[in-house]
């Protein structure tokens, strides 16, 4: 199988390089990811996207150090994953890497702010606040601090999940379908502050999805189909996208 390689110029917040992750054995053998080499810059948003079982969700999980990979290397930085033991990919997790997930992963005891410091009260850190003040501001949240999630709408708690993986100023953000669980409405809100946190911030987005109009908040969508990369998309439109996915979507009903 030929397969594309996606290299940019500028600095690389987390890198795959020829990964592949292969379930079960003989006849029942899936290749899930198949010799993907894939840069993501510093300070950039990158879309994930593909056909069901594509892969998409693999490789966020291989990169984010949520799932073991059968061949190939990633690092996160200057620190090759392949390398290290449980203890120290949990620490590197904690401390350079914040997640958002479709599920928002609340705690339904704690009010809006203790869920945002919580990562950082766990590993003992005390937050920069005038960071946590930055990343309160652009999410909207300063009236809401003190509620527990059941008191917030789900746009509003996504927002606390959003500001609890900017927190800690992770290297990288990885969102797996962050804004699947949302109306539209509120889905363009987090999608709004994510994009926000990068060109403001200066944060470093990966976001895996499935839908075109989430994908064109992003500044590059990668495509996978077979569970390697495809193609990509510079500057993306929703249209463009949408575009994209009709054609996998139609190699898929002729193969």
């Amino acid at each position: 199988m030929t397969t594309t390689t996606v290299h940019r110029t500028t600095a690389v917040a987390a890198r795959a390089t020829e990964l592949s992750k292969v379930y079960g054995q003989g006849e029942t053998q899936v290749v899930a990811l198949d010799r993907v080499t894939v840069d993501f810059p510093q300070g950039e948003f990158t879309a994930i996207m593909g056909p069901s079982g594509s892969g998409k969700s693999t490789l966020m999980h291989c990169v984010a150090g949520l799932d073991s990979f059968s061949s190939g290397s990633v690092r996160i930085g200057d620190t090759e994953l392949g390398t290290l033991k449980d203890k120290q990919l949990t620490q590197l997790r904690r401390d350079k890497i914040g997640f958002i997930f479709q599920a928002f992963n609340l705690l339904p005891t704690l009010t809006a702010m203790e869920n945002i410091t919580l990562p950082m009260d766990i590993a003992g850190r005390k937050p920069d606040a005038a960071w946590l003040q930055k990343v309160i501001d652009m999410v909207g949240l300063s009236e809401r601090l003190k509620h527990r999630p059941t008191e917030l709408s789900g746009g509003q708690q996504q927002r606390v999940a959003v500001a609890r993986a900017l927190a800690s100023q992770p290297e990288i953000i990885f969102g797996d379908e962050p804004t699947g669980n949302l109306d539209s409405r509120s889905g363009a809100e987090v999608l709004g502050f994510l994009r926000n946190s990068v060109r403001e911030l200066g944060q470093t987005v990966v976001m895996v999805t499935h839908d075109a109009v989430a994908a064109s908040y992003a500044d590059r969508v990668i495509f996978l189909a077979d569970g390697a990369v495809v193609d990509q998309m510079i500057r993306p439109t929703a249209d463009g996208v949408f575009d994209r996915m009709k054609a996998f979507d139609a190699k898929g009903r002729t193969s």
